[in-house]
């Protein structure tokens, strides 16, 4: 099961100089694509425990176009292992001018992840085959 988010990064994102966003933002998004699969495997938005894995590896800046993608790729008990990726498909280009964006040809992975969410055996409203 996947879940996919795409969104531009705004001038509020920015956190840091020359309109640097926070690499935490990003776990935000992976966290809004948790919930969505969280909701289409169980029907519950489930529980963010922990994760495993956190690697930023490109900048992002506002007037970026960010495509999030998450994917359960382990399901326990009441425990689903998901697996995220950020990639930058839009890229803003502010020294050609204020307004102006590139198209990526190449999608850049700015960041991925691992984590795991909960969903409380008494939540699970969706049942799965196994």
């Amino acid at each position: 099961m996947e879940a996919k988010l795409k969104l531009r990064m705004s001038a509020h994102d920015a956190h840091y100089g020359g309109n640097l966003v926070d690499g935490a933002r990003m776990l935000n998004l992976f966290g809004d694509v948790a919930t969505e699969l969280s909701i289409r495997h169980d029907g519950d938005e489930g529980l963010f425990r922990a994760y495993s894995s956190v690697e930023f590896l490109a900048p992002v800046y506002a007037g970026d176009y960010i495509e999030v993608v998450g994917k359960i790729i382990k399901v326990g008990n009441t425990s689903r292992e998901i697996e995220f990726e950020a990639r930058k498909v839009i890229s803003a280009a502010p020294e050609i001018g204020e307004s102006a964006a590139r198209i990526l040809e190449e999608p850049t992975l700015v960041c991925k992840a691992t984590g795991t969410c909960v969903t409380p055996k008494d939540k699970q409203r969706i049942k799965h085959d196994v």
